[in-house]
C-alpha cells in the first residue's frame, strides 16, 4: 500500500520543520510538502492532491478553519494552541479526522497518525458497501495508546503515579530520580502518558538552545 501523502502547514517555520520530521519518522507517512499560510496551503492541496492536511488555525492570512471550510476530498488533522470548546466544536463540524493540542510530542502525534492510518485501511477493505457492524467499527471510540515494545505497565503506573502526586509539571530528570529510573526511560514512559491523553507536555524556554520537555498530569 502506498504511504500516506502529508502536507504541513503552519506559519511558524522552526515549527512545521519539527512538526514534518515527526511524521517522516511514523513508518507509511511522508511529507509531499510544506505551507506557511493559508493560500499556500490551498494552492499546494490543489496541485498536490496529498491526502492529509496537518493544518495549523493561526495562520497569516485567514484562519485555519476558514482553509478547512475551503478544502475538498482531503482529510484534515487540526493542529493548534487553541483550545477553546467553540473553536474544537468548529473544526469538528468542519470535517476535521481529529484535533491535536500544541504542544505535544512525536509519540502523541505518531499515534493519531496510526489511528488515522488504521481507519483508512479498514474503510478501504470495506468495499463498496458497509454494513452497519463495519460503520459501528469505524466510529467507535478511538483505542487507546498501545504500550510500546520495552515498556512495561508496573512501570507506567509507577510514572503516571509519581506525576499526579507531584501537583506541578516534571522534567524526565526529575521523574527520573523520583522513580528511580533512568532519564531516557523516564521520557519513553512520560512521552507514553502524552500519547494516551494521560499527561501532557509543557516546554520550558530557556535564553538560548532547545526548549525544557517537562510533563503534566491531565487532571
Amino acid at each position: 500500500m502506498n504511504d500516506v501523502r502529508v502536507l504541513v502547514v503552519d506559519d511558524d517555520f522552526m515549527v512545521a520543520r519539527i512538526h514534518s520530521g515527526y511524521v517522516s519518522r511514523v513508518p507509511g507517512f511522508e511529507v509531499v510538502s510544506v505551507a506557511h499560510s493559508g493560500a499556500d496551503a490551498l494552492a499546494a492541496v490543489a496541485g498536490l492532491r496529498p491526502d492529509l492536511v496537518l493544518l495549523d488555525i493561526y495562520l497569516p492570512d485567514m484562519s485555519g478553519l476558514e482553509v478547512l471550510k475551503a478544502l475538498d476530498d482531503v482529510d484534515v488533522l487540526m493542529i493548534s494552541a487553541a483550545r477553546d470548546v467553540p473553536t474544537v466544536r468548529e473544526a469538528m463540524r468542519g470535517g476535521a479526522v481529529n484535533y491535536l493540542i500544541k504542544p505535544f510530542t512525536a509519540a502523541a502525534l505518531a499515534e493519531r497518525l496510526r489511528q488515522y492510518a488504521d481507519t483508512r485501511n479498514r474503510l478501504t477493505a470495506i468495499g463498496r458497501e458497509a454494513r452497519q457492524d463495519d460503520v459501528d467499527r469505524l466510529f467507535g471510540a478511538p483505542r487507546p495508546a498501545p504500550m510500546p515494545k520495552g515498556l512495561s505497565p508496573a512501570t507506567c503506573a509507577l510514572v503516571a503515579e509519581t506525576l499526579r502526586e507531584a501537583g506541578r509539571d516534571l522534567s524526565a530528570a526529575e521523574t527520573a530520580e523520583l522513580t528511580g529510573l533512568s532519564r531516557v526511560s523516564a521520557r519513553r514512559y512520560l512521552e507514553h502518558l502524552c500519547a494516551s491523553g494521560r499527561a501532557e507536555l509543557h516546554p520550558r524556554y530557556g535564553t538560548a538552545g532547545r526548549p525544557e520537555h517537562r510533563y503534566r498530569w491531565r487532571g
